[in-house]
C-alpha cells in the first residue's frame, strides 16, 4: 500500500519542471550560440592579426608550400625511374631559381630605364593629353594657367621631384631585400619539403587518432596537392603562352622593348584582376608616347586587353575545366583580403589558397557552407541531389 501510495502520489517537481526547464533551456542554447558567435568572431580577428604581423615567418612558409605541391608530382614521376627525392629536389629548386634570376636579370636593365625615364614621360603623356582638349576653350586656358604655374614654380619642381627619388630608390631597395630575403626562405623551405619525400604523409597517419580522421586528412592532402600542382602549373603555361603572344602582338604594331612587355604580360597575368587593368595603362602610357598618331597608339591596349580577354573568359576555362573554378565574388574577396593583410604577394598567392579552401571544404562537412559559397556552379535542387545520391539497396527493387 505504501509502495502504491508513492507511485500514484503526483510529484510536485514534475509540475513545475515542464516550463520552467524549457525557458532554462532556451536561455542555455542563446547563451550557447552567442558564446560560439564570440569565439568565431575574437578567432577570425586573432588569426587575421597573427597573419599581419607574422608576415616574415608565415609568408615564405606559405609560398614554400604552393611551390612544393605544384613541384611534387615531379618529384614522384622521376623517383619512379629512378631518381632519387634528394637529388631531384635539388635539380628543380636551382632551375626555378635560374629561370626566376634570368627573368629579373633580363627585365632589370629596361625596367630601370623606364622608370629613370618616368619624368619625361610623363610631361610628353600630359602633352598629348593636352593636344586632345584643344578644342574647347575653357579646357585649353585652365591648361595654360597649369603650365604658367608649372613654369613659375620650376625650381622648387625640380627639387622636390629629387627628394621623392631619393625616397623611392630607398623604398625600392627595402622591397628589393625583402623579397630576395623571403624568396631565399622559401627556396630552401622547398627544398627540405621535396627532399623528405612522404614524410608529411606519414606524419599525417601517426598523429592524427582514428583511422577516419587519418582517412579523411590524407585524402585532403592528396587532393589538395593534385589540385593545387594541376592549377599553378596549368595556369603558368597560360601565362607563358599569353606572354609569347603579347609580347609578338606587340613587336607586330612596332612597340619598344616588345620581349619587356611579353614577359611583364607573364607575371601581371598571375595578379587578378589588378594585372590586367595595369598591363593595359602602361602599355597605353607607353604606345602615347611612342607613336604619332593617338588612334594608332590606341591599338596596343586594345590587342593587349583583347588577348587577356580571350584567355580569362574562354581559354583557361577551356582549359581547367569548372572543377577548379571558383565564384568571381569569392576571387574578388579573396584577392581584397589578402592584398591587405600581405601586399602584392598577396594578391599573387590568392587564389591558390583559395583553392587550397575549396578542396578542404569538399572533405569536411562542417565547412560546406563555405565551401558552397567559394564554389562557381549553383547548388543542386532536391531532385537534382536525389538523382545523383547512389542506390543503397539495389537487391530490393529486384
Amino acid at each position: 500500500m505504501h509502495m502504491q501510495h508513492q507511485t500514484d502520489a503526483p510529484d510536485l517537481n514534475d509540475a513545475v519542471k515542464p516550463d520552467g526547464t524549457e525557458e532554462e533551456h532556451a536561455t542555455g542554447a542563446k547563451l550557447t550560440g552567442a558564446v560560439v558567435v564570440s569565439i568565431h568572431v575574437c578567432a577570425l580577428v586573432l588569426g587575421t592579426g597573427a597573419l599581419y604581423f607574422a608576415k616574415p615567418l608565415i609568408l615564405p612558409i606559405i609560398i614554400g608550400l604552393l611551390i612544393a605541391l605544384t613541384l611534387i608530382p615531379i618529384v614522384r614521376w622521376l623517383e619512379r625511374r629512378g631518381v632519387p627525392a634528394g637529388l631531384s629536389a635539388i635539380g628543380l629548386v636551382l632551375a626555378l631559381a635560374l629561370t626566376v634570376g634570368t627573368g629579373a636579370y633580363l627585365l632589370s636593365a629596361p625596367v630601370t630605364d623606364w622608370i629613370q625615364r618616368a619624368p619625361t614621360i610623363g610631361r610628353q603623356v600630359e602633352a598629348k593629353l593636352n593636344s586632345l582638349r584643344g578644342s574647347v576653350e575653357a579646357i585649353s586656358k585652365a591648361g595654360q594657367t597649369v603650365e604658367d604655374l608649372t613654369n613659375a614654380t620650376a625650381d622648387s619642381n625640380v627639387q622636390e621631384v629629387v627628394v621623392k627619388e631619393a625616397g623611392f630608390l630607398s623604398s625600392a631597395t627595402s622591397i628589393l631585400w625583402s623579397a630576395l630575403t623571403t624568396a631565399s626562405i622559401a627556396l630552401v623551405f622547398v627544398l627540405f619539403l621535396l627532399g623528405s619525400g612522404d614524410m608529411v604523409y606519414d606524419k599525417i597517419v601517426r598523429v592524427l587518432p582514428t583511422f577516419q580522421d587519418k582517412k579523411i586528412a590524407v585524402s585532403i592532402v592528396h587532393d589538395i596537392e593534385a589540385s593545387i600542382s594541376r592549377y599553378l602549373l596549368t595556369i603558368t603555361l597560360i601565362n607563358i603562352g599569353l606572354g609569347v603572344a603579347i609580347g609578338l602582338a606587340m613587336w607586330a604594331i612596332g612597340m619598344p622593348t616588345p620581349y619587356l612587355w611579353g614577359l611583364g604580360a607573364a607575371f601581371l597575368n598571375f595578379l587578378p584582376f589588378i594585372g590586367a587593368i595595369a598591363g593595359v595603362g602602361l602599355v597605353g602610357v607607353v604606345a602615347l608616347i611612342s607613336f604619332d598618331s593617338i588612334s594608332y597608339a590606341l591599338l596596343a591596349p586594345l590587342l593587349y586587353f583583347g588577348l587577356t580577354a580571350l584567355e580569362g573568359n574562354i581559354i583557361t576555362p577551356l582549359i581547367l575545366g569548372r572543377r577548379l573554378e571558383l565564384n568571381t565574388v569569392a576571387i574578388f574577396i579573396g584577392v581584397a583580403f589578402w592584398g591587405w593583410v600581405w601586399g602584392l604577394v598577396g594578391v599573387l598567392i590568392a587564389v591558390p589558397l583559395l583553392v587550397v579552401i575549396k578542396r578542404c571544404c569538399d572533405h569536411l562537412p562542417s565547412w560546406s557552407t563555405l565551401g558552397e559559397f567559394l564554389s562557381l556552379t549553383p547548388p543542386k535542387s532536391e531532385v537534382e541531389a536525389e538523382q545523383e545520391q547512389p542506390d543503397l539497396n539495389p537487391v530490393a527493387k529486384t
